[in-house]
């Protein structure tokens, strides 16, 4: 997918945390993951530039996004309190999640693509495709996108009126 149907995942998967975390009165930690995981979406498509690593490779796997969610984590620990004030282990978990959240929000999306993921490199060279859409289908990542938004929007609404 493109960044438009990256985006749009990445808001689709976040929207049931975000609403929890807004029920729970936590409005600013819902807000920073939900800017986070849209943030992060993209991430795993740094390997159009990083010479020696192949499109849909390292970057587009399990691996990857608990490698991710570890940077993050341990930077929760270390600045969470901090800069945010929130206990140390709470926002490393919270950033773990949030890390890896949006790696998987991206595999979720480029899995529907003829061209599919290998979620479990290293380990296996196996290829998951459900072969549902080609990645540059403009109309598929703008409703990829609407859907992210909607469900954004549909968390926050019902998050207020409960």
């Amino acid at each position: 997918m493109y960044k438009t149907g990256h985006v749009g995942v990445g808001l689709l998967v976040y929207s049931p945390v975000g609403f929890v975390l807004l029920l729970a009165g936590l409005d600013e930690l819902a807000v920073l993951g939900g800017v986070g995981t849209v943030a992060l979406a993209t991430l795993p498509d740094c390997d159009h530039r990083l010479p020696l690593v192949a499109h849909r490779g390292p970057t587009h796997s399990l691996a990857f996004a608990l490698a991710l969610g570890v940077v993050l984590g341990g930077a929760g620990v270390a600045f969470g309190e901090a800069i945010f004030g929130i206990a140390a282990t709470t926002m490393g978990a919270f950033a773990f999640g949030v890390g890896a959240l949006a790696v998987l929000s991206h595999l979720a999306a480029d899995s529907i693509t003829p061209m599919g993921i290998r979620p479990l490199w290293p380990l296996s060279r196996w290829r998951y495709s459900a072969n549902v859409v080609r990645a540059n289908n403009p109309i598929a990542n703008l409703l990829l996108l609407a859907a992210g938004i909607a469900a954004a929007t549909a968390a926050l609404a019902l998050a207020t009126i409960i």
